[in-house]
């Protein structure tokens, strides 16, 4: 199975539009029992999230994870930062890449992998407006690519 391909529960699908994606890392999520219960109904939104490394551990930060219904006690906050789950190794390099580059870590997805909650994490630099206007471009012509080739192909 290929990476992030797992049973998908959230996508953040404006990462590719705002950022030009170097590298991605798979990493576990450390949550409560209601969470893990609100993440397999997919109710995660992946929109504004970031990840951060602090005292030597990885955080997810701005990731919302609605409330369980019959959670009633056991919910935690929906926007509280959660650990991910990452080697020592794993996380010095990403720190150390992280300097000073204008980097930045983004969740890209969520998904079940044998039961567990992971997260692919995307090593990222922001795109600018000029960028930004070139991809879409370049996708709208190969849309148009693909359309001459399939009439000429159903001929």
């Amino acid at each position: 199975m290929a990476k992030g391909q797992g049973n998908l529960l959230a996508q953040n699908k404006k990462a590719s539009h705002d950022y030009h994606i170097v590298e991605t890392i798979e990493a576990g999520i450390v949550l409560t029992g209601t969470e893990i219960k609100s993440v397999r109904a997919a109710r995660i939104q992946l929109k504004d999230g970031f990840a951060q490394i602090k005292h030597g551990e990885a955080w997810l930060v701005n990731v919302h994870i609605a409330p369980f219904e019959n959670g009633n006690i056991w919910n935690q906050d929906p926007d509280r930062t959660r650990k991910l789950l990452l080697k020592k190794r794993e996380i010095q390099r990403l720190e150390n890449e992280l300097k000073g580059s204008g980097m930045t870590l983004i969740p890209l997805k969520v998904y079940l992998k044998d039961g567990f909650a992971k997260v692919l994490i995307g090593l990222a630099k922001g795109k600018h407006d000029y960028d930004k206007r070139e991809s879409l471009k370049r996708k709208e012509q190969d849309r148009d690519i693909k359309r001459v080739m399939k009439s000429i192909n159903s001929r």
